[in-house]
């Protein structure tokens, strides 16, 4: 018994893109859904729920922080709009293929001509198509249903009309759409959109059935492709359809020579491998393994998402070449080894090093496979990261992206998010600061089902704040000085962090002046020397002293200055029965009316101005409260420093007191 193997059995380029680019999704973590299944196989499908991937029906189910892909099938435009406008990210994964119909027939409609569509009109890829039409638009699924059509429209012989097809169509029965068209249509253009892998999948299925015995298709039950598979090889020989290896025990291969196997554009390769594998072990072919080495696709023995191992052949500076043991070669990129850019790949590996990787991608064509080391390494530091979470560990790491909604943080080669409001004890306005930050945090959160965790770098802040604040109460007294940082200002104060508890240096504190607002002072981020003042250990209050005793200008005038000195003073203000004059700042004294001139003074403003400089005497000082009284008249020549009035004097006495 011989087992031939379709050389196009497997994942087009169209479902491999979207299945690659939902599986690249679920490492950024976040909330990933798919407008409907992202391929027609359940294995796969329940693969991607497992890691969290969600199934929605309707945009409805969409909201603001989700991330919704819009699967290889494609979708109607109303829909699409719909998705957009929910707020959610939409990633377009449509196969390149259909987008291109979908450009064929909103062109036509919007030129006025009728939209005819070879397909299955429940299938979502036709009903996309229809979406994007802008008028007159009809399905068939047969070359009987299109000439009805036609003749109820005229579409193609009486009205201009354009044809496509469903890219996973039927190409036997696209001929005959043609054919019979081309008699009667002269009005109707043609367009070939049946996927190149598809017609060739199709073909080759067709050439293997006529060569066996028995066909085996595998694939999904709701895949149309894999129907087409079955629908052309049962014509040749008796044909099964499987969806996995499971299914193969109930099949009856029972006088079969020959078996060829195909499989739809659904069907991932691991499964293809397990059919054979399975087949093996039901034949007893001795030289099984020998014609699965043959006949088995390299995309089979090697798949997305598969752990392999790979020896350093060459080292160069944006990748690393291994030998997989296998018809391919590998390439890990810098960006797959390492999140350091600034590391040199030399540093990190050796040739002839064995390294643990994860399959990206495989590239039959080229004989390549794109591999990722830190990857597979996730793998490993998320069970570090789950110890961690059940122990209540703090770990360490650094924040290497800004994500919508947070950051990611490297730690045991594994990213971990950490929303906004998780990343620091206060408010971080621009993300993009807390960059390249080596950081500690605990794991508030795991979700198994996604293999993802959440993060938090303010509960390890807030425990080590806490366990400060209780240090500190322990120790703190009256009369005690610290260094600590202004951390915020109010118009009555600034307060300061003395290393995990916040005291207040009230505005009458910070300077021996007067102040309209304490950043005349101090401002935020400022290292400033305090004392305790007073504490409310039951309320947690801390008043804090700022300005220095020997600093009062009050002691400073006392030290510097005496009765009978005299001083250069500036004037500063006005009242009714003299002015006021800075002697050093903090300190004024009043130059009584009497004590201006030698005569009497009807109006100060007539003889002094504000801000004027003048020269004064100290004719008294009053330590008590703190006054000092200032003579100009006792610097005029002692035969004039009687006042002309005699009576002037009285009037002085009777106003100062």
């Amino acid at each position: 018994m011989t087992v031939r193997l379709a050389e196009s059995a497997g994942f087009c380029f169209g479902v491999n893109r979207a299945v690659d680019l939902v599986y690249q999704l679920t490492e950024t973590g976040g909330s990933i859904k798919t407008l409907g299944p992202i391929i027609h196989n359940p294995q796969v499908v329940e693969d991607l729920e497992q890691k969290g991937v969600e199934i929605i029906d309707s945009p409805e189910q969409a909201g603001p922080g989700d991330t919704v892909v819009i699967r290889s099938h494609g979708v109607d435009a109303k829909t699409e709009e719909q998705l957009r406008q929910t707020g959610a990210q939409v990633v377009d994964a449509t196969c390149p293929f259909v987008s291109k119909i979908h450009r064929i027939v909103r062109t036509a409609s919007e030129a006025g001509k009728i939209v005819l569509i070879a397909g299955n009109p429940d299938h979502p890829e036709v009903q996309g198509i229809v979406g994007h039409c802008k008028g007159e638009c009809y399905v068939a699924q047969t070359p009987q249903e299109l000439e009805k059509i036609r003749k109820e429209t005229g579409a193609g012989s009486v009205k201009n009309a354009i044809l496509v097809a469903q890219t996973t169509f039927n190409t036997e029965i696209w001929e005959k759409f043609i054919n019979s068209s081309k008699k009667l249509c002269t009005k109707l253009e043609f367009f070939d959109t049946i996927c190149n892998a598809t017609n060739q999948r199709q073909k080759e299925a067709i050439r293997l059935a006529q060569e066996s015995d028995r066909m085996i298709v595998i694939g999904g039950r709701h895949s149309s492709n894999t129907h087409k598979l079955y629908e052309v090889c049962s014509r040749y020989c008796p044909t099964v359809l499987v969806e996995t290896a499971g299914e193969l025990g109930t099949v009856d291969l029972s006088g079969a020579e020959r078996i060829g196997v195909t499989a739809g554009a659904s069907t991932p390769a691991h499964i293809i491998k397990e059919v054979l594998q399975t087949m093996s072990e039901i034949t007893s072919n001795e030289n099984f393994a020998e014609m699965l080495e043959q006949n088995l696709s390299d995309d089979a023995k090697l798949y997305t998402g598969k752990r392999v191992k790979g020896v350093v052949i060459d080292i160069r500076p944006n990748e690393v070449v291994v030998d997989l043991g296998a018809k391919q070669t590998g390439f890990v990129a810098k960006d797959e080894m390492t999140d350091n850019s600034d590391q040199s790949l030399d540093e990190l590996v050796s040739k002839g090093d064995e390294i643990n990787l994860i399959v990206l991608k495989v590239n039959d064509q080229e004989g390549t496979v794109a591999c990722s080391k830190k990857r597979c390494d996730a793998q490993a530091g998320y069970e570090e990261i789950k110890k961690a979470f059940e122990e209540g560990a703090v770990l360490e790491g650094v924040i290497t992206n800004v994500v919508k909604g947070g950051v990611l943080v490297l730690s045991h080669n594994t990213k971990v998010f950490i929303p906004a409001s998780q990343v620091s004890d206060h408010r971080v306005e621009d993300l993009n600061t807390v960059l390249k930050q080596e950081v500690r945090f605990k794991i508030l959160e795991i979700n198994e089902k996604r293999g993802r965790a959440l993060g938090s770098i303010r509960a390890v802040l807030n425990e080590e704040r806490k366990a400060k604040e209780e240090e500190f109460w322990k120790t703190v007294e009256v009369g005690k000085k610290y260094t600590g940082e202004v951390k915020s200002l109010t118009s009555y104060g600034a307060f300061v962090d003395l290393g995990g508890v916040d005291g207040m240096i009230h505005i009458t504190e910070l300077s021996w002046g007067k102040l309209k607002h304490p950043s005349e002072v101090v401002n935020v981020g400022d290292v400033v020397e305090v004392y305790v003042k007073d504490l409310d250990p039951e309320r947690r209050r801390i008043s804090l002293g700022y300005k220095k005793s020997e600093d009062n200008p009050w002691n400073i005038f006392m030290t510097k200055y005496h009765i009978g000195d005299v001083v250069k003073v500036k004037i500063v203000s006005f009242t009714n029965y003299g002015a006021f004059a800075t002697i050093i700042p903090g300190i004024d004294g009043l130059i009584h009316i009497s004590q201006i001139a030698n005569q009497r003074v009807e109006k100060i403003s007539d003889i002094l101005t504000l801000g004027d400089e003048v020269d004064v005497k100290i004719i008294d000082i009053n330590p008590e409260n703190k006054r000092v009284s200032l003579s100009m008249r006792a610097l005029l020549p002692e035969t004039d420093q009687k006042i002309v009035r005699s009576s002037d004097e009285n009037e002085d006495a009777d106003e100062e007191a």
